[in-house]
């Protein structure tokens, strides 16, 4: 299976999917081509990609960034969470 996908990076989101079987790699190949010549031309920066994977749900898991939302993507990165950690202990915790 192949995904054809457009990613917008400033807002941390898909704008927009497209499911190819592998028999239609070529159209995807080329829809992916035409995609980022008309973005390029619009002067709109979303980054383009064309990937393989035998399921949406393998691509989730291989390439997870571009089905979560930024605020997922904060929330659950290790920094944020020390940091929620820290501030959910109570003041006579954090004394000890």
């Amino acid at each position: 299976m192949l995904f054809l996908i457009e990613y917008d990076r400033s807002q941390g989101s898909i704008v927009q999917k497209r499911q190819y079987d592998d028999a239609f790699r070529e159209v995807a190949e080329k829809d992916r081509l035409s995609l980022e010549l008309h973005l390029n031309r619009q002067g709109v920066e979303h980054e383009v990609v064309l990937l393989d994977a035998p399921s949406e749900e393998a691509l989730r898991h291989t390439h997870g960034r571009y089905f979560e939302s930024v605020a997922e993507l904060i929330v659950s990165s290790p920094q944020v969470q020390a940091l929620l950690t820290v501030t959910a202990k109570s003041p006579q915790e954090s004394e000890k």
